[in-house]
């Protein structure tokens, strides 16, 4: 679950659903407790799975190159389990680009949408991937945003982390772990 909603369904679990924004712990707060969590309870597992969703990102990445696909979510932010889904975020010239190139690779895909940075509705096209490493079906969202949406996807958070890379910078993080 993204931390926006998940941090809105656990002040309503605790009676607080009027809170406001500011009376909720920071998405680098959360960030931190997941991976604590993550360390205590999944050390064993974590680390391979997320690096199986990495390998299952690339390939994608390779595959829809022309479309300057980016990583992002917990699969990017190292946090990701077998159960989270794949983010790409594709910056396309022509929005129906990337949903054509999928029907003529025939890749079986859901169409739906999301709210995109600039506030109106963005296409989100989903595919299914079998990874025979984890034994199951991983769902991948790619999210076609427009080319010139690309220059402000790229800078950092507050804390200095991109929220975002390409397959180079992907390949550069696999290379650290």
């Amino acid at each position: 679950m993204e931390y926006g909603p998940a941090k809105r369904r656990a002040a309503r679990a605790l009676g607080r659903s009027g809170g406001r924004a500011s009376e909720l712990p920071g998405n680098d707060v959360v960030e931190d407790e997941v991976r604590n969590y993550l360390a205590l309870f999944c050390a064993d597992t974590q680390p391979f799975e997320l690096a199986e969703l990495r390998a299952i990102a690339a390939i994608w990445m390779e595959r829809l190159a022309e479309f300057r696909p980016h990583l992002t979510g917990a699969v990017w932010r190292g946090t990701a389990t077998r159960l989270n889904t794949i983010h790409l975020e594709l910056f396309c010239d022509d929005s129906k680009a990337a949903e054509l190139a999928l029907i003529d690779r025939r890749v079986d895909y859901d169409a739906g949408s999301r709210p995109g940075p600039r506030g109106q509705d963005i296409d989100v096209l989903s595919v299914a991937h079998t990874s025979a490493e984890l034994g199951e079906r991983v769902t991948l969202h790619l999210s076609v945003l427009d080319h010139d949406d690309l220059r402000g996807a790229l800078k950092p958070d507050a804390s200095g982390r991109s929220q975002r890379g390409d397959l180079a910078a992907l390949r550069k993080l696999v290379a650290k772990a």
